[in-house]
């Protein structure tokens, strides 16, 4: 009598238990590093392929990742953006710690073909608080409206680096018809 309440209970266990393991291989989740870094959203693996999603990799090459419902596909434009730091005429890449720093930022863009509505530059400490230093948005009168154009800071902005570590200078563009902005540069600062 327990052998036959047993039997179907162990049937259920192991089918159960296949249907675990085989969904196990058929997808299962993987970590993507990038530069010794690992990247916040995962990918998986399906039969052998890694597959990741299409935000990520903008966000990897730091490229605008845009959708185009119209012809129902996924556009990324990837445009160059160099960042120097100057405080006064000496351009700089790292402080003392506890130092205040008054500086411009210079960018030159090209290669950008896509759309833009703003861009904007800001610094992140290396805890993460980001703070706003200066940008443009396409109702500014001096909004580029060019694939290739220089943007200098309007002023001297003067920062305190209270902590040691890495400041991210970041330089981001929201493509024309989006509402969020993206990180297309960034340029370190290292404050010892």
């Amino acid at each position: 009598m327990n052998i036959r309440k047993l039997l179907p209970l162990t049937v259920a266990l192991m089918i159960a238990s296949s249907t675990v393991i085989f969904a196990d291989t058929v997808s299962q989740k993987v970590r993507i590093i990038f530069n010794k870094q690992t990247i916040d959203e995962s990918g998986i693996m399906v039969d052998g392929k890694a597959y990741v999603s299409v935000r990520s990799v903008g966000d990897i090459i730091q490229g605008l990742v845009s959708w185009d419902d119209n012809d129902k596909k996924v556009v990324i434009a990837k445009p160059n953006v160099h960042m120097f730091t100057m405080a006064g005429s000496k351009p700089f890449g790292s402080v003392q710690k506890d130092q205040k720093v008054n500086f411009i930022v210079f960018a030159q863009i090209d290669n950008l073909q896509t759309d833009i509505s703003a861009f904007k530059v800001t610094i992140a400490d290396p805890y993460g608080s980001e703070t706003y230093i200066d940008g443009l948005t396409s109702k500014d009168k001096d909004f580029p409206t060019k694939d290739n154009f220089w943007f200098t800071t309007s002023s001297s902005f003067s920062y305190e680096f209270k902590s040691s570590g890495k400041y991210t200078i970041r330089f981001w563009m929201q493509p024309a018809g989006s509402s969020s902005m993206q990180v297309v540069s960034e340029k370190t600062i290292i404050s010892r």
